[in-house]
């Protein structure tokens, strides 16, 4: 049970805050702090003055802060604050001989702590012991030769004793440890306080060595400039731009040179640093390069020297380009056409020169396409601008070298060369041009290009052999027979012209027959050979039954003036329409009958048109099932379908949608009934009938239409048979 009740602890009643509200009063540490100030609660009174009266009790009192101090010293000997405080009390005392035996007890237990060589100087110092001061310097920069404090101190006390001997001393022991900058220039304007200047510059030269920075011998040139030393000054660049050399240039040397060379009045020395340090410092490395140039270009350049600075920085950012990837020839083409622009003729051989030497790595001709460009620039250069022949000839030759003709060439560049040789007036040497270029790689461009080339010098013959050549290489072309055929129309041998186009519309492959076909006829045509050209439109109707073939060959018998021209005309048509009812082509069909129907139109009857019209199909909407690539239902499409009269085996279908049709009619001629008034209303079921040829059937009818037939090409049901003779009948008796 005892163990039970101590096992169970009671827990403690929180009570319940029945007032949530804040208090009217809010005490904040704000009011905390006012109110212990108030009271002054943390001020402890100050303690009891104590006052000396005789020399005896200044012993005691100094014996017992002695032993206080040489307690805390042998607690802890490390802590030098114990040490400093002691001298310090020491020296209050004027005991100076006693604090310098505790600085030297001190310096004993830690020689390198720079606060109590420091205190025991400062304190030698201020009791005017001199040589004593200096002899504690001197101990602490020997030990401590990196602590530029002690130097600082040292030369400063020197210069305040007039000691300039001894200052200079202790600078050069200083300078020996090659100290940082601001050392350097604590000595050279310690001797500038004395117009040593000699020796400044002494200094300087020894700094710039020992520094060597761009700052630096800026600051050495300034020194100069200050000083009058305007030569000298120039020099001091002259040697950093030397110095640093082209690996480590830098941008602020130059602008600080220029601006040097400015206040001098040398505007053709900054130009030429300028442009010095533009040709030698990277793009992105200039950017200030660039602004300063700009604004000395404003001041006092004109309008050549500012576009220069452009043109300068414009180079700049393409020799980068061209850095960065050298086979990227958008880059070298723009640069070129910067450098042509502006620069001699030797700087941009040199450029051209540079381009051409990054050959494509890959034989593949969509990589050389590009590059070929370079060659042909070149060349054109050479040419228009530098009018040097022979060292075009030379490009002209050289590219042709490098062109790996077994694997692909480039027709222009042959074609470039032979046209420039017929410049020179020299046309055997283009005509031996173009024999290479066909001997090594025969292609249409090329033969073309010669072709033209041979007829702009009247030779016809050439001509001749060389479309003989042409067509051997590519028989299927048929631009080449038509152009062949065109040169003997033009010189008059028209049965030379016929025999090459029998010739051409024999071969068994042509790229474009129908063009030969149009051109050959064309030609009976303007030989007026009537008989050839029917002639020839009957052999290529029985090579192909186009619709387009059928309607020029009836516009030619129209186009042919003679009494029987129409009917000749009907005739054709009537001909095609009979060709091509087993076209599956329907719309092909439906050109045919409307240009038919547009002839009749104007040259024939009442009767003819009203044939035609028969013939004309009705425009019908279908569906059709659709499959996808993997064979599964992709849903139904809609598409338009026609229905020629003609074709027997839509005859069920054509009767269906008459009467859907003629339902149609009915039904508007009573709507009309119903909305006229009597005197009218025959009037406009008259109007209604004649004017609506084929007006669209009902919905019910079109639905009905599509259902019968199949949308597979199957044929009809039965019962779709019967369901339509049954509608037809009472059509029939509607329409008795």
């Amino acid at each position: 049970m005892a163990s039970t009740a101590a096992g169970k602890q009671r827990i403690p009643k929180v009570a319940k805050v029945k007032n949530k509200a804040p208090a009217e009063v809010q005490i904040t540490a704000e009011q905390l702090l006012r109110e212990a100030k108030e009271r002054e609660l943390e001020l402890l009174p100050p303690p009891p003055k104590q006052k000396i009266t005789d020399e005896e009790e200044l012993n005691d009192y100094k014996l017992k802060k002695r032993k206080g101090f040489e307690d805390n010293i042998r607690k802890n000997r490390t802590v030098i604050s114990n040490w400093i405080k002691y001298a310090q009390w020491e020296e209050s005392l004027k005991e100076i001989l006693r604090a310098r035996s505790i600085y030297e007890r001190a310096l004993d237990v830690d020689h390198r702590n720079i606060t109590l060589w420091l205190k025991y100087a400062e304190m030698e110092m201020k009791s005017r012991q001199v040589n004593h001061a200096r002899n504690i310097w001197d101990r602490a920069i020997t030990i401590l030769p990196r602590v530029n404090q002690f130097w600082y101190k040292y030369t400063y006390m020197e210069e305040m004793l007039g000691n300039v001997a001894g200052c200079r001393q202790a600078f050069e022991r200083w300078m020996e440890w090659e100290p940082d900058e601001q050392a350097w220039h604590s000595y050279i304007n310690f001797e500038l306080r004395y117009k040593e200047v000699d020796k400044a510059r002494t200094i300087y030269e020894r700094f710039v060595l020992v520094h060597p920075e761009v700052k630096n011998w800026i600051k050495y040139g300034r020194f100069e400039e200050k000083h009058g030393y305007i030569a000298h000054s120039r020099k001091v660049y002259e040697r950093a731009v030397e110095f640093f050399g082209e690996d480590y240039v830098d941008e602020n040397l130059f602008v600080a040179f220029a601006k040097f060379e400015e206040t001098q009045k040398e505007f053709e020395r900054v130009r030429v640093i300028y442009k010095y340090a533009l040709d030698r410092i990277p793009k992105h490395q200039a950017q200030e390069l660039f602004k300063f140039y700009t604004m000395f270009e404003k001041k006092f350049g004109d309008r050549r020297g500012i576009e220069d600075v452009i043109v300068n920085k414009r180079r700049f950012q393409y020799e980068e380009e061209v850095k960065a990837n050298p086979h990227n020839y958008d880059a070298w083409f723009d640069y070129l056409r910067l450098v042509e622009n502006d620069a001699d003729p030797d700087t941009v051989r040199e450029v051209y020169e540079r381009a051409i030497a990054n050959i494509p790595p890959i034989q593949e001709k969509r990589h050389w396409k590009r590059y070929i460009y370079l060659w042909i620039n070149y060349a054109l250069y050479e040419e228009l601008e530098v009018k040097d022949a022979e060292k075009t000839r030379q490009v002209y030759q050289a590219s042709l070298d490098l062109i790996p003709h077994k694997k692909f060439t480039f027709a222009k560049i042959w074609l470039l060369y032979a046209q420039f040789e017929i410049r020179q007036k020299n046309l055997q040497g283009s005509r031996r041009v173009m024999g290479t270029a066909i001997g090594k790689c025969p292609k249409n461009k090329l033969l073309k290009g010669y072709i033209e080339l041979e007829l702009q010098l009247r030779e016809f013959d050439r001509c001749r052999k060389l479309y003989e050549k042409y067509l051997e290489f590519s028989p299927e072309n048929c631009t080449t027979w038509i152009k062949f055929s065109e040169l003997e129309t033009i010189l008059g041998d028209v049965e030379r012209a016929r025999a090459i186009f029998e010739l051409a519309i024999g071969q068994p492959r042509l790229d474009m027959p129908e063009v030969l076909w149009k051109s050959y006829i064309d030609f009976e045509i303007e030989q007026e050979e009537f008989e050839n050209t029917r002639n020839l439109y009957k052999r290529l109707l029985q090579r192909t039954q186009h619709v387009k073939v059928w309607i020029s060959y009836a516009k030619y018998e129209l186009s042919i003036d003679g009494p029987d021209r129409l009917q000749k005309c009907r005739q054709i048509f009537e001909e095609a329409n009979k060709g091509m009812r087993n076209c599956e082509e329907k719309e092909e069909r439906l050109m045919l009958l409307e240009s038919w129907r547009d002839f009749e139109r104007e040259f024939g009857s009442e009767s003819s048109m009203e044939r035609v019209r028969k013939l004309m199909p009705d425009k019908v909407k279908k569906r059709r099932k659709l499959t996808a690539e993997d064979g599964s239902d992709a849903g139904w499409e809609e598409y338009y379908d026609y229905i020629f009269p003609e074709d027997a085996a839509n005859q069920p279908n054509l009767k269906l949608l008459a009467m859907a049709k003629m339902w149609k009619r009915q039904q508007m001629v009573e709507d009309e009934d119903d909305n006229k008034s009597p005197e009218e209303s025959p009037e406009v079921a008259e109007e209604t009938q004649t004017t609506s040829d084929e007006p669209a059937a009902p919905p019910e009818a079109e639905r009905d239409a599509e259902m019968d037939r199949d949308d597979e090409g199957s044929s009809e049901s039965d019962s779709d048979d019967d369901e339509g003779k049954k509608e037809s009948k009472s059509g029939g008796e509607d329409k008795e």
